[in-house]
């Protein structure tokens, strides 16, 4: 947002630098982000000087150009090629003198002493556009004839030297989207620190507003109030539409606006001064002398003033004559009924729009207009009357025109301030300083609030509706600290410190040990943003629309909710690179999800319906490694993601032996394993469906992993770490082949085993896995090696054929199993 210096000083006499004003605004919050001298002309027509021709002939060697002499007051004649064919002796002229830096647009030339076929020229006699003044290069510019010679140009234009702020604001901070509300803060500022000299506020008065007559009355019909809680309108007649004088196009030329006419940029100037935007119908073009406020249906076509055809969302909030729309509200105005030179009598509008349903708008047409930027932050719903009496009388001073109607107002349910109850325990204790009581109120007396109450305990105080995000006491303590000054909080002069308990496991520490060992394992750390689109709850069909936490205030559609977990975000991250061709992918993120139960909304506890827990993501696409002369090339399956999962067991001391294992078929993974505890998800991993992999344009597989770092870490609460020395007794390894049912699990014989033989059996493993010939259907082979181990003794053969042979009894009986 760009502030005038010139212009904020219209609203609070000072007499700082910019560079002062800068640093003041920056520790009130409103961070000035560049500071830039500007000038109403590009190069402020430093060089150029008014003149007199005093002799013009014709140039001996071409019919176009003339010679001319001109005085400019330096006491001798500057000799001048002129080629404007409206050049004469005695006219008062506008002359660049040698050394002059003219601009164009973006481009500059230097004006050099030179000869223009074989006649000397040391300057030249200017046109408006050659000076930025004007946009006419029919011929050179005349003065008047009492034009004094020798002025400077930038003097007899009164062209303006200026800074601009460039300010960036916060979207809590609608209150200072204007030079008032900026001015407000930096007069509260210098009030504080100066109590003894306090500076007033200059709003312009808008006491003198009146009616002149109330010969055109237009209907105005509000059908959705909740999307437009307040319209104020009126009607001018007899306007004269033309270009704005220099001082309101001054104003506009510094903040970056182009100036078009006086009714444009009385609009434009009335935004930019309080902060409320209003806009200008031509009457003529309103049918019926009707207007209403509504949507209108979705598909309906729309032209706005950019010469688009825009498809109307069916949730757009429209103004519209009586039988169509007119203006996208508090967005986008139409082609068909704005101002334009030949209007004659216009229609007002002041309104206050629902903030959700602006930015909906503005987002859904990808529109960020000066207006929408105001009303999706909130503008003030009680500043309509002022701004629209504010326009009226600029109209009148610049247009003319006769006020034609009395102020229209609908405002059914009118939007009050609020009380906020704070106290001075809370003051001090969020500041970290106490402050004086009296200038306590002094703060929140300037920046606008009205202390309606007070005790030794604290104070209530009733919030304007300009400040719509001072809702809570940390708020006001918020405005209170603004204007004191961050600075001005010391540091305290001691370190105190307390020694302090850390709950184990150490979460940090914990995440950072698994981090590592991915990392050095060759995956890359993602970080995602926690704000996803709302549309995957409601088109991928495996998350729930229901638990999501939706946003109040989304900055888009594609930011509107908290995300429910963390596969659509890293799946766009794989999008993202594969469309860079970056194929071969290992990722892993750590990330909070969040998720809502709507059964708990009637709860004590506003909190209890939300859920926020951290996972651990983990994402396997393409090859394993690198093409290579020496190594094949494999692509990652579903054993590369099974390997990283239990070795992050491994590695956090998880026996997945304590876990149950099941298979996994969903709308997430086309075949995958889920561990639990206790009914309780610990990880869930596989390859990912098609149609997954589909929706989001994918075409490659991926191997996916989901782990519930929350329950993880329950887990390691349970571990106790001990001493076991190396037995001194040996191991013994046995095999077994066996013959078993296509649907039995290798889990489900390593558990079987174990739980036969507790005491020596230390270790299962699968080694092979056969299909196919001389095997019958629906069967497979698989096989497994023992290791045995006492540790007491040695194990003699006769204990190791029991042992085995009470596993195979129990494989027969249980799974079926043959021994081949």
């Amino acid at each position: 947002m760009k502030i005038s210096y010139n212009w904020l000083k219209e609203y609070i006499h000072i007499d700082l630098d910019p560079e002062q004003v800068a640093e003041i605004l920056t520790n009130t919050g409103l961070e000035v982000e560049g500071l830039e001298k500007i000038e109403t002309v590009k190069g402020g027509l430093q060089g150029v000087l008014t003149g007199e021709v005093m002799s013009c002939e014709k140039h001996p060697d071409a019919d176009r150009l003339s010679v001319t002499t001109v005085d400019i007051g330096t006491g001798e004649l500057l000799p001048i090629v002129c080629g404007a064919p409206n050049v004469e002796k005695g006219q008062k002229v506008v002359v660049a003198t040698v050394g002059t830096t003219l601009y164009t647009g973006e481009t500059s030339f230097e004006i050099k002493r030179s000869k223009i076929r074989g006649q000397v020229s040391m300057g030249m006699i200017c046109a408006e556009d050659e000076l930025g003044l004007g946009e006419s290069h029919e011929g050179i510019m005349v003065l008047p004839d009492d034009t004094e010679i020798g002025i400077q140009a930038r003097d007899y234009f009164r062209i303006e030297e200026d800074y601009v702020f460039e300010i960036g604001l916060t979207p809590n901070r609608s209150d200072a989207m204007s030079h008032i509300g900026v001015a407000r803060d930096l007069q509260a500022v210098l009030n504080i620190q100066n109590p003894n000299n306090p500076i007033s506020l200059i709003k312009p008065c808008v006491d003198g507003f009146r009616p002149d007559n109330n010969d055109l009355q237009v209907e105005v019909v509000v059908e959705d109030q909740e999307a437009c809680p307040r319209y104020s309108s009126l009607v001018i007649t007899d306007v004269q539409v033309k270009e704005s004088p220099d001082w309101l196009k001054n104003r506009l030329i510094a903040i970056g606006l182009r100036p078009i006419n006086n009714m444009v940029d009385i609009s434009n100037f009335i935004m930019h001064e309080t902060g409320h935007p209003t806009h200008f119908f031509d009457l003529e073009k309103i049918k019926g002398h009707k207007v209403v406020i509504r949507k209108e249906p979705a598909g309906t076509k729309f032209t706005t003033l950019d010469e688009e055809v825009r498809e109307l969302s069916g949730m757009d909030l429209m103004i519209c004559n009586e039988s169509d729309g007119m203006c996208i509200a508090g967005v986008f105005g139409g082609l068909d009924s704005g101002v334009t030179e030949k209007t004659k009598n216009v229609f007002l509008e002041s309104a206050y729009f629902d903030p959700k349903t602006t930015r909906r708008t503005a987002r859904f047409h990808r529109l960020n207009t000066d207006s929408s930027f105001r009303f999706e932050r909130g503008a003030d719903p009680n500043a309509t009357l002022y701004a629209l009496k504010r326009a009226a009388m600029l109209i009148k001073e610049l247009a003319g025109g006769t006020i034609a109607s009395e102020i229209n107002d609908v405002y059914p349910n009118p939007i009050n301030s609020w009380e906020v109850k704070v106290t001075f325990k809370n003051i001090d204790r969020l500041i970290g300083k106490k402050l004086d009581h009296d200038q306590i109120k002094d703060i929140l007396i300037w920046v606008g609030m009205e202390i309606i109450a007070e005790d030794d305990d604290g104070l209530t105080v009733e919030v304007p509706t300009y400040k719509n995000d001072v809702t809570r006491e940390a708020d006001v303590i918020e405005e209170i600290l603004r204007i004191y000054g961050y600075n001005n909080v010391e540091f305290p002069d001691q370190l105190r410190s307390s020694l302090s308990y850390i709950e184990k496991p150490d979460r940090e520490k914990v995440q950072n040990q698994v981090a590592d060992f991915l990392t050095n394992n060759g995956f890359a750390e993602i970080m995602s943003n926690s704000l996803t689109k709302a549309d995957y709850a409601k088109t991928l069909g495996f998350l729930n629309p229901d638990h999501d936490v939706k946003i109040y205030n989304p900055l888009s559609t594609d930011l509107n909710v908290m995300r429910q977990g963390l596969l659509t975000s890293g799946l766009e991250a794989v999008l993202y690179n594969q469309n860079r061709k970056n194929l071969n992918l290992k990722l892993y993120e750590f990330g909070s999800v969040y998720s809502q139960d709507k059964s708990k909304a009637d709860a004590t506890d506003v909190l209890a319906r939300f859920n926020e827990s951290v996972h651990l993501s983990l994402f396997l696409t393409g090859n394993q490694n690198n093409e290579s002369w020496h190594r094949p090339t494999q692509v990652v399956d579903f054993w590369g993601i099974k390997f990283f999962i239990l070795k992050i067991f491994e590695r956090l001391n998880i026996d997945p032996q304590n876990l149950t294992e099941s298979q996994v078929s969903n709308q997430v993974f086309e075949m995958g394993l889920m561990y639990e505890q206790n009914n309780k998800p610990v990880v869930s991993f596989g390859k990912l469906a098609k149609n997954l992999l589909k929706a989001f344009e994918i075409k490659q597989d991926i191997y996916y992993a989901d782990i519930c770092w929350d329950t993880v870490l329950e887990l390691l609460k349970r571990h106790k770490i001990s001493y076991v020395p190396v037995s001194k007794y040996p191991e013994v390894r046995r095999d077994l082949a066996l013959l078993v049912d296509k649907d039995v699990m290798y889990s489900d014989l390593e558990r079987l085993a174990l739980k036969i033989e507790k005491k020596l059996l230390k270790k299962v493993n699968l080694f092979d896995v056969y299909e196919g010939d001389k095997i019958e259907a629906g069967k497979k082979s698989y096989a497994l090696s023992f290791i045995l181990q006492d540790e007491t003794k040695t194990l003699t053969d006769k204990i190791i054929d029991k042992t085995m042979q009470r596993i195979i009894t129990a494989y027969e009986r249980n799974m079926n199993a043959i021994i081949r």
